[in-house]
């Protein structure tokens, strides 16, 4: 199934093909501000119209993906950040900004890096750690936050096989790999034919393959009342829930997201208050 471009996402396209070849803000272009069309972009744009015809994204095209007013490097061994993510991320910088101290933080699957990167960033004095089983995910993500400035220690780690290697963690954060294969033929070409599919997709008949594992684990190194946050498919909230209920997680929430969609899971470690 190829999902039909609109208007809008071919003017936003329009605008960072511009931008990133001809160094033409959005401003210029609306002013009818005069320049030179150089004859070596034009082989650029070409290759770019057919790269885009077939159906790759533009953020792999540019090398760059917009993530919480920043600009994060990306390829395709990497997630594109998205929106919804956004929303993960001020849900964790919320928590906190509660706890109104030094905290540790750990993001599982990191990929880019914008999870941590953005947490390091907004909050200075958190220690944050990091890990993805792709070596090339952590080289991008490593280039992310020299290129940004955030101090963030990144591993390689498989959090299937090998147990977190931190202790006294507050926050456990991941977006790991959440939409069943099943769902592969309803998904837009740039997407399946593009990103990383260890990123995206989890077997039909275990589709919560790495939310058992990443609970399970998290209840080994976080504090009491310590608290794992993950972003969801939209079907399974409530199977997630159920996943750290089944853990003894507290105080288990289910959250939306702007679409009113269900969209992040959290819940307590420890014993309840």
């Amino acid at each position: 199934m190829t999902i039909p471009v609109s208007h809008d996402e071919k003017v936003s396209i329009g605008y960072l093909v511009f931008e990133n070849v001809l160094n033409l803000s959005k401003k210029d272009i609306m002013t009818d501000r005069s320049f030179t069309f150089p004859a070596d972009r034009k082989i650029i744009l070409d290759e770019i119209l057919q790269r885009l015809n077939n159906q790759e994204p533009i953020q792999y095209i540019v090398g760059k993906a917009d993530f919480y007013g920043r600009k994060f490097q990306v390829n395709n061994t990497v997630l594109i950040p998205r929106p919804e993510t956004e929303e993960l991320v001020r849900s964790v910088l919320e928590t906190i900004g509660s706890l109104k101290r030094p905290i540790r933080v750990i993001d599982i699957g990191t990929g880019s890096g914008c999870i941590p990167i953005t947490l390091k960033l907004e909050s200075p004095e958190t220690h944050v750690f990091a890990t993805d089983i792709s070596k090339d995910a952590l080289c991008v993500a490593k280039e992310n936050a020299k290129g940004l400035g955030a101090d963030v220690t990144f591993i390689i780690h498989d959090i299937l096989q090998e147990a977190i290697p931190y202790q006294n963690i507050d926050i456990v954060v991941s977006n790991p790999p959440y939409i069943a294969l099943q769902e592969k033929a309803t998904m837009s070409k740039n997407v399946v034919d593009h990103e990383p599919h260890t990123a995206l997709f989890v077997p039909d008949d275990d589709a919560f393959l790495f939310y058992k594992a990443i609970a399970a684990r998290s209840l080994e190194v976080l504090r009491p009342q310590g608290i794992l946050v993950v972003e969801i498919n939209e079907r399974y909230g409530e199977d997630v829930k159920l996943v750290f209920e089944n853990l003894n997680f507290h105080d288990v929430k289910i959250h939306k997201d702007i679409s009113n969609k269900d969209r992040i899971v959290s819940g307590y470690a420890g014993i309840e208050n």
